[in-house]
């Protein structure tokens, strides 16, 4: 039995939501999102609370619990949005926005040209930081971990992108 599933999700009077042929509509003061759900639930949308409902009164399907999560990511997205922030560690370790695409150098011979996807919106206040927002939760997860993935951090010096709030396990390196 799901207890997350069963949780209505509180919505704002400035979002307006609707649920047609399996198809979850949010729009809000960010934008819009459409996400589909799938056949075995029903969406119940009040005045101010949404419901995720299996059709068949299955209680045990683990999937309810997860779709009742997407519906509440994408209200959340078109309300607030989300951000992620990723800091370069390293000597020479740059970044930089032009037009569509991020620039980054990490130390190797050529740069890296990132092409940044629509729903994404991307800056870099400093050199070494890179901060991404989004309505969408899974493209800017996605996208920063693209990013992440050009040079992860390494254990020993900690040189590499990582996210802000990630602790880097630090190794002793070797013993004469």
């Amino acid at each position: 039995m799901s207890r997350i599933a069963k949780n209505p999700i509180k919505i704002s009077k400035d979002v307006e939501c609707s649920f047609k042929e399996g198809i979850f509509y949010a729009k809000g003061k960010l934008g819009q999102m459409k996400i589909s759900i799938d056949s075995k639930y029903d969406i119940n949308i009040d005045q101010e609370v949404v419901k995720v409902i299996p059709i068949n009164n299955i209680n045990s399907d683990p999937n309810w619990g997860t779709t009742r999560a997407n519906v509440a990511n994408t209200i959340y997205g078109v309300t607030n949005g989300f951000s992620k922030t990723l800091e370069l560690n390293g000597t020479g370790y740059r970044a930089s926005v032009s037009g569509s695409k991020l620039k980054l150098e990490l130390g190797y011979s050529h740069d890296i040209n990132f092409n940044i996807p629509e729903d994404v919106k991307i800056e870099c206040p400093k050199q070494n930081i890179i901060k991404l927002s989004s309505i969408n939760k899974e493209k800017l997860g996605a996208a920063a971990a693209k990013i992440r993935s050009f040079r992860k951090p390494e254990p020993f010096k900690g040189k590499g992108i990582k996210y802000v709030d990630e602790y880097i396990f630090r190794k002793e390196g070797k013993k004469k």
